[in-house]
C-alpha cells in the first residue's frame, strides 16, 4: 500500500484550473515543493483561502512559479515601511503597484489623500533624506503622473454604446391594428351569417 497526498490525488484526477488550463500538476509538474502564504504576500494578493486553494485544497502551486521575478523586481522598490520625510510632512506607503512601478503614500493626518510616486522618486526622496535634506512635498513629484487615466474603448465588435438599452424604447400604436381586426372579424362573421 502507498499513501497518496492531496496533490497527487488531484494530478491523477485531472481537471481544470482557475486559470482555464488543465491542472499543472496532471500535466507537467512532477515534483510538488511545498507553498506558503508568504508568495502570497510578496505578490500582494489577499489571503482569501478560497482563492489561492486549489483543487486539491492545498495553496496553488503557480504561486511559487512568479515569486522570483516578484522578488527581483521589489529590489528596486524601497520598503513599505520606509517613510518620506518632506517640508510639508511624514508621508507614509499606502499601496505598490509592481507591474506599473508606482507606490502611493499620504501624509500622517491626511490618510484620504493618496499621492502617486514612482519608485526610482521614491528612492530619490529616501537618498535625499538620509543626506538630512528634505523635498518640498509629494505633490511636485507626483504632478507628473496626474494624467487622464479615463480609458477609451473602441467599438471592434459592432456593437453599439453601453448606453443603448438606457432609454426606453417609444410604445407603439396598437390599437389601430386591434380596431382593423374586430373589423375584418365583423366583416367575416357578417359574411358568414
Amino acid at each position: 500500500m502507498r499513501q497518496v497526498g492531496f496533490r497527487q490525488e488531484a494530478a491523477r484526477l485531472g481537471g481544470i484550473g482557475s486559470c482555464g488550463r488543465e491542472l499543472c500538476c496532471s500535466t507537467w509538474l512532477t515534483d510538488f515543493r511545498s507553498v506558503s502564504t508568504s508568495a502570497a504576500r510578496y505578490q500582494q494578493l489577499s489571503l482569501n483561502p478560497l482563492k489561492l486553494a486549489g483543487q486539491c485544497g492545498k495553496l496553488k502551486c503557480c504561486l511559487n512559479y512568479e515569486l522570483d521575478a516578484y522578488l527581483d523586481a521589489l529590489k528596486a522598490f524601497p520598503k513599505n515601511e520606509t517613510k518620506l520625510y518632506t517640508e510639508k510632512g511624514t508621508a507614509v506607503c499606502q499601496k505598490t503597484d509592481i507591474f506599473k512601478g508606482l507606490l502611493w503614500y499620504a501624509y500622517e493626518g491626511e490618510w484620504m489623500n493618496w499621492h502617486v510616486v514612482t519608485a526610482e522618486q521614491a528612492n530619490e526622496i529616501i537618498a535625499k533624506n538620509k543626506k538630512k535634506e528634505k523635498v518640498a512635498s509629494l505633490e511636485e513629484y507626483a504632478a507628473e503622473h496626474l494624467k487622464d487615466t479615463k480609458t477609451e474603448f473602441e467599438n471592434v465588435v459592432g456593437q453599439d454604446s453601453l448606453t443603448r438599452f438606457d432609454n426606453p424604447k417609444p410604445k407603439r400604436k396598437r390599437n389601430k391594428n386591434k380596431n382593423r381586426n374586430k373589423n375584418r372579424n365583423q366583416k367575416q362573421n357578417a359574411k358568414k351569417n
